[in-house]
């Protein structure tokens, strides 16, 4: 049977599957590979009055005036810390949250705790940013409590100090109950004879944990931990643009909050087109390393 032919006989007989995945698949071309057209900008001097193919090329001059300019070390160090503070912290909080659910027995119990937890990834960006300002100002909770230990009160998101503490506490706060929703999909396909065989040989909860839970659910937390490795230049600007301020910028600036601010801020289209193009091949090779380097150590990888 020839390739045309599968193809056909797979569509008639996966008709619904590939109608429900029909939307997902418009959206990724209308908003993700359409506009990719765009970085052209990058190497062109782009004036918006004469387009895109009429402005005249500028060829590697933005790329070497973002590598060689005052904030790219400043715009890679946070962007690099924040993003590795976040893996070492904040990635393994949904599979640890996710152990602990699946360790409660009292069901009513259970289905609260995962509840509580999924609420804050309903909150829109900008409500919960206003809760983390809130918090961190000088009459805000937080505040309140360091006064009654005789600590003295400040807004703490002015001190540059504290910025990627209260970032990476807001994101574990946000995400890690949905992101647990992942890894307790991935426990429910663990064979329960498993558990049945290691009680009767006597083993611990402990035991059970070490050697049935967690490695069960290892392809799914090695996948994971991949495609976080592809996206560890970039981050969720909405948020940082919402809680930074000019007198923070040297721990907080990263390389998407500097795009924005080049080109919505100061119109300079071309520039923030290179600068987020490198972002986006540093991420792409990062990806496709972790990929290489997982499938030499273990037997799961995203290709």
């Amino acid at each position: 049977m020839s390739l045309g032919l599968r193809i056909v006989k797979d569509f008639k007989k996966n008709s619904v599957v590939y109608a429900m995945a029909l939307p997902m698949i418009i959206f990724f071309i209308v908003f993700r590979y359409v506009p990719m057209g765009g970085i052209i900008m990058a190497f062109k001097d782009y004036n918006p009055r004469i387009g895109i193919l009429g402005s005249p090329w500028a060829g590697l001059r933005h790329f070497h005036q973002f590598l060689t300019g005052f904030f790219f070390w400043r715009l890679v160090r946070n962007t690099a810390l924040i993003n590795l503070y976040s893996l070492l912290f904040a990635f393994p909080m949904p599979i640890l949250l996710a152990l602990l659910l699946n360790e409660l027995r009292v069901k009513w119990f259970k289905r609260v705790a995962q509840t509580v937890s999924y609420l804050p990834h309903f909150i829109s960006t900008v409500v919960f940013c206003g809760i983390i300002i809130d918090f961190v100002s000088v009459t805000g909770p937080i505040n309140y409590f360091l006064g009654l230990l005789g600590a003295e009160r400040i807004n703490l998101l002015l001190k540059p100090n504290l910025f990627r503490t209260i970032f990476i506490s807001s994101d574990i706060w946000k995400s890690a109950g949905w992101g647990s929703i992942i890894y307790l999909a991935a426990l429910t396909r663990i064979d329960p004879t498993l558990y049945e065989a290691a009680e009767v040989d006597g083993a611990s909860r402990l035991m059970k944990l070490m050697h049935i839970t967690i490695p069960g659910i290892s392809p799914t937390i090695i996948i994971m931990l991949i495609l976080r490795i592809g996206s560890m230049m970039s981050l969720d600007f909405e948020r940082i643009i919402l809680l930074y301020n000019p007198v923070i910028f040297e721990t907080s600036d990263v390389i998407s909050s500097y795009v924005y601010r080049v080109g919505l801020q100061q119109m300079n289209f071309s520039l923030s087109t290179a600068v987020d193009f490198f972002n986006s091949i540093v991420n792409f090779s990062l990806i496709v390393f972790a990929n290489w380097f997982s499938r030499r150590v273990s037997e799961t990888s995203l290709w």
